[in-house]
């Protein structure tokens, strides 16, 4: 673990890749292996205050991942479910704020019910906030943030002389968290697929080849200290 937390990542983005394919390796059904990803989520999470993570976003579904078979996608829903009632007393206990991204309209309402209440139980809590993008994807996120603006515009409770970039970025999802220092891809994909892609103007990117089940806590610190041997200018020149 890093002695020095001096620039390490406040806030870490990551897209949890490679499940299916850590089942595949090992003769499993991919339901396996999201499972599996499911555990390591747990240790990841609970690192993150040893590392001066204050803010950790995990991209759970994307809108694009309903194309998958409905098997998977079906496996996939149960298994957040199962995630959510069997974690819920661990992340209210452990301080963890749980905050939800996405479009919630396709999702089961049983499955909405239990991201709202964990939402609700875990509101005080300030030890790490976790937020979970489920069924999101970027240009869906801008979309109907640029709704809602227009409809403020519509009511008369704004004018097109308000919208800039600020204004925008109120009626994101993610409008009450900081933007993302470092986004890490596991599984050797470079492409961001669709993932923050407003917040994430000026991150740091991280490809890896691990598959997110095998990504321990011990690799996290590792990606971490190498981001804090970057020099990040956003956009200005050093003297």
């Amino acid at each position: 673990m890093p002695e020095d937390l001096a620039g390490l990542p406040t806030h870490v983005a990551i897209i949890m890749d490679g499940n299916g394919r850590w089942a595949q390796q090992r003769g499993r059904p991919r339901l396996f292996g999201h499972h599996a990803g499911a555990r390591r989520v747990r240790e990841i999470l609970k690192s993150c205050p040893d590392l001066g993570v204050k803010y950790l976003t995990l991209f759970a579904f994307s809108t694009e991942n309903w194309k998958r078979t409905q098997a998977e996608v079906a496996g996939l829903m149960g298994l957040f479910r199962k995630y959510l009632e069997r974690e819920a007393d661990e992340l209210f206990r452990s301080g963890v704020c749980v905050r939800f991204i996405g479009d919630r309209i396709r999702l089961d309402p049983k499955l909405v019910t239990l991201m709202d209440d964990l939402e609700l139980r875990t509101a005080g809590n300030n030890l790490v906030h976790l937020t979970v993008a489920l069924n999101y994807g970027g240009r869906d996120e801008v979309t109907r943030a640029a709704k809602r603006l227009a409809f403020e515009i519509e009511q008369g409770r704004l004018t097109h002389k308000d919208v800039d970039a600020e204004t925008l970025a109120k009626f994101l999802d993610t409008r009450v968290l900081p933007d993302p220092d470092l986004v890490i891809r596991t599984s050797g994909e470079a492409r961001i697929s669709n993932f923050l892609l407003w917040q994430s103007a000026y991150a740091e990117y991280e490809f890896i080849d691990t598959l997110w089940p095998d990504f321990t806590a011990e690799e996290f610190a590792r990606v971490l200290s190498e981001f804090a041997k970057r020099d990040r200018r956003f956009g200005a020149i050093r003297a």
